[in-house]
């Protein structure tokens, strides 16, 4: 009796997971290095840690749950519906990494994560993350 109230406990459990909106509010994307308020210098590594979401290369194409990683530099997030740009302000992961070391001028910048599909476009709500930095 209690193996079959821990199967169907289980099952509960997986279904729940399973089940999309309540995945899709246990996905996102965080900036793991540098830490918010740090002071850094230049160049700088960025790392990006997935949360119910899986990195991958854009050349894999449009896979819900996988992407690539975006930085964007002292800017608001873009149109969610359109894809992301590509500037120096707007820097395309799209081999799938997880890091990436930019550079960056002395003083104070705001570096957010922005998650997208393989055709650039971010999946909505977004998954993004944001922290400051100071260069010295």
């Amino acid at each position: 009796m209690k193996k079959l109230s821990l199967i169907l406990s289980l099952s509960l459990i997986l279904g729940l997971f399973a089940s999309s909106s309540f995945a899709d509010s246990y996905r996102s994307v965080t900036i793991s290095h540098p830490e918010d308020g740090a002071t850094v210098s230049s160049p700088l590594k960025v790392c990006m840690k997935p949360w119910g979401v899986v990195f991958e290369p854009a050349k894999n194409g449009v896979n819900e749950g996988r992407g690539h990683n975006h930085i964007l530099v002292d800017v608001e997030l873009p149109d969610l519906s359109k894809p992301i740009p590509k500037n120096s302000n707007h820097i395309h992961m799209g081999d799938g990494s997880s890091c990436k070391t930019i550079k960056l001028s002395s003083g104070n910048h705001t570096i957010r994560t922005l998650f997208g599909m393989g055709n650039h476009i971010p999946y909505n709500p977004p998954l993004t993350d944001t922290i400051k930095v100071t260069v010295r």
